[in-house]
């Protein structure tokens, strides 16, 4: 078995605080600490994790340090986050930013790509938002690394 990890918590997934996606980025930034995330996957990427990462009105390399010099669990990440100044964490904030992770669709080559590799057909039978692409990814790169 590799000694990196596929990050397999979803991007749909929240944790207390009710953020999605948030577990995933505190798994894979906690990862990447470690030299254990497994290649192709960043740490904190452009698409959700810079998303929830604006939503929430942390930094990047905030989020990057604390993960890195503290080692937390995933609660102490909770707890961090609420504690930071100015975090958006209200009701409104946290659906506006679920609604729009759930609503993000990859455009045609990345959909293309990750149907190809996981052996669907291009055809509509698979719903195509990106949380769904992105779990089905990570169940072909798991199948690849691990289970093949």
């Amino acid at each position: 078995m590799s000694s990196t990890l596929i990050p397999m918590i979803p991007c749909n997934v929240a944790g207390p605080l009710g953020v999605l996606h948030l577990p995933r980025l505190w798994l894979k930034v906690s990862l990447e600490a470690r030299g254990k995330l497994a290649a192709g996957y960043p740490g904190i990427g452009k698409g959700f994790d810079q998303m929830v990462i604006d939503g929430l009105g942390l930094t990047a390399d905030a989020v990057r340090k604390f993960v890195t010099d503290k080692r937390p669990t995933y609660g102490e990440f909770e707890a961090w986050v609420k504690a930071q100044p100015g975090v958006k964490l209200s009701r409104a904030s946290v659906y506006k930013l679920n609604q729009s992770i759930l609503g993000y669709h990859h455009g045609d080559e990345t959909r293309q790509g990750i149907l190809k590799a996981a052996g669907y057909p291009d055809d509509g039978s698979v719903l195509g938002s990106a949380t769904e692409l992105n779990a089905l990814d990570d169940w072909t790169a798991f199948h690849q690394e691990v289970l093949k």
